[in-house]
């Protein structure tokens, strides 16, 4: 080991400081709840429930920790909610989506780190997330090496579980690794929260989330018709960072009550499949730029969207611990090779959501998900016949003018395409 750096040098890590003293107020709210309409299709009160997100996760967080109910942060789709909950916990996501925090996060990360990385890290070293604040427990997980090392840092002063996941879901060796991740998670949850996590709560559990992802899906599914009743920033506004909230699933029924059936003519805009990197909530300047641009986001094929609720979890397993390594290794991240499963998943939506066309948005330095972009243009321009547009940016609106120009020309090219085809 090394000796310990001077105070404000790279690597230091900062103290927490109580709940109460970091914040008195809901500093998080108005820096990341960034939700906007672009063209309203909804007057819903339950629409706009969504749109106050943040400050309704607060409230519900602020609750449970008076209840004595744990807050567990996670940073992945990976990590299995179903055994937080079982634990009693508040499963909260925690992936940084404001440029502001950058700043902050690159006196100690490098600068050329992906934006998601640096944002949720700086969130750590500012204290400014009262949700990362209150967090008993933060659940990361071995996914990109730039996550990886970060944990290291926020481990020096965050309770933190790191889940190893094996990087091939085919190998027999990496389930039963991943079910062994599974049962070591249950047992720190249970020696951490002095509660036992049986395996009918976990059930339960299983149950609720499943309920959670079938609604999710179905909203999603209306974006399939010739006029669906959302734009796709409007459906990735609806959803909370932390699962399972009651009247969040009341708020689902209710949109889908409202909405089935629902036309909203959409002439002349370009159907677009999303794919690539999570957009993390305050992260969406790219969606706002492709619906800005004359484009209708029907499907988004990534952690933020689809990917995680496209499977459910086996309710009548005869090892629910086994029924929830399957279905999260299940998950077509690009830190898996083979990744085979994600260009079967993007194709088919490309099919089923009658994409005129294919973004592929990379955050800097995501060099799995920006080396997976060759795959992509392939079964985008070879297969599926439709234009495809790669975007590699970050959290900074320095390069809006130039992704716009770009994202125009490409739905002229969609354009083109499809009024050659229907001759």
């Amino acid at each position: 080991m090394g000796e310990a750096e001077p105070a404000g040098t790279r690597g230091e890590c900062l103290p927490i400081l109580p709940v109460d003293s970091a914040f008195k107020q809901k500093p998080i709210s108005g820096r990341l709840n960034t939700s906007r309409t672009t063209e309203s299709s909804s007057s819903s009160d339950d629409a706009e429930g969504f749109a106050g997100m943040v400050d309704r996760c607060y409230d519900y967080a602020e609750q449970a920790k008076a209840e004595g109910r744990p807050v567990v942060g996670i940073m992945c789709e990976y990590t299995p909610r179903e055994l937080i909950l079982a634990a009693g916990g508040v499963p909260v996501c925690l992936c940084g989506g404001s440029a502001e925090r950058i700043p902050a996060a690159e006196q100690i990360l490098p600068s050329n780190l992906c934006p998601l990385i640096k944002s949720t890290f700086g969130y750590h070293v500012e204290r400014s997330n009262p949700f990362l604040e209150w967090a008993d427990l933060v659940v990361a997980e071995t996914t990109c090496d730039g996550k990886k090392k970060m944990f290291e840092l926020m481990a020096g002063t965050r309770p933190m579980f790191v889940l190893s996941l094996p990087h091939s879901r085919d190998a027999t060796l990496g389930r039963e690794h991943w079910v062994a991740e599974m049962r070591r998670l249950r047992d720190e949850l249970e020696r951490r929260f002095h509660v036992e996590v049986t395996d009918g709560k976990i059930r339960d559990a299983i149950r609720r989330m499943n309920e959670e992802r079938r609604l999710r899906r179905e909203l999603a599914a209306l974006m399939r018709g010739p006029c669906p009743p959302f734009t796709g920033r409007q459906l990735l506004d609806m959803k909370s960072i932390i699962s399972c909230i009651p009247d969040d699933i009341q708020r689902y029924k209710n949109l889908l009550s409202v909405n089935a059936g629902k036309s909203v003519p959409r002439d002349g805009r370009v159907r677009v499949l999303l794919t690539g990197v999570p957009v993390a909530h305050g992260a969406e300047r790219v969606v706002d730029l492709v619906e800005d641009r004359g484009g209708l986001i029907v499907c988004q094929e990534n952690c933020t969207g689809l990917k995680p609720i496209l499977d459910d979890v086996d309710e009548n397993a005869a090892d629910p611990i086994e029924a929830l390594a399957d279905k999260y290794l299940a998950t077509p991240c690009s830190v898996m090779t083979p990744n085979t499963t994600r260009m079967e998943s993007i194709k088919r939506l490309a099919l089923e959501f009658h994409a005129d066309c294919i973004v592929d948005l990379i955050w800097q330095a995501c060099l799995t998900y920006d080396i997976e972009s060759a795959m992509v243009r392939k079964l985008a321009e070879t297969e599926l016949k439709i234009p495809f547009l790669r975007i590699q940016t970050d959290y900074s609106p320095s390069d809006s003018g130039r992704i716009a120009v770009r994202v125009e020309a490409m739905f002229e090219n969609a354009r083109m395409r499809k009024t050659s085809t229907s001759r």
